[in-house]
């Protein structure tokens, strides 16, 4: 029987999401600049002057004790993104005439 690990400065949505508390960002999204981008929790911090810097450790902290499930679905939501943008490929004149018609 396991014990629950408690991370400072995070909370866990019913859904199972881990957001840094009392803010708007996931932690995913955080994960997702440092781990694509190489983005320090300095530079982090430069980025999302809002965020604390115990907030930006945590969250990284999070990310690597659940990095593969976590970069798991990150490559699944970019799959999931890429598969609706090819199946939504417009040519320039027909967005101009939506755009014209007024559809949007």
């Amino acid at each position: 029987m396991g014990a629950a690990i408690h991370y400072p400065h995070l909370t866990i949505d019913e859904d199972g999401t881990a957001r840094i508390e009392q803010t708007r960002y996931k932690v995913i999204h955080l994960a997702g600049e440092h781990h694509h981008y190489g983005w320090s929790a300095e530079e982090i911090l430069r980025q999302h002057p809002d965020l604390r810097p115990a907030q930006v450790h945590a969250a990284l902290t999070y990310f690597y004790d659940h990095r593969d499930q976590m970069v798991e679905q990150m490559q699944a939501e970019a799959e999931t993104a890429e598969a609706a943008r090819a199946g939504q490929r417009l040519t320039r004149s027909e967005l101009i005439g939506r755009r014209v018609a007024g559809d949007r």
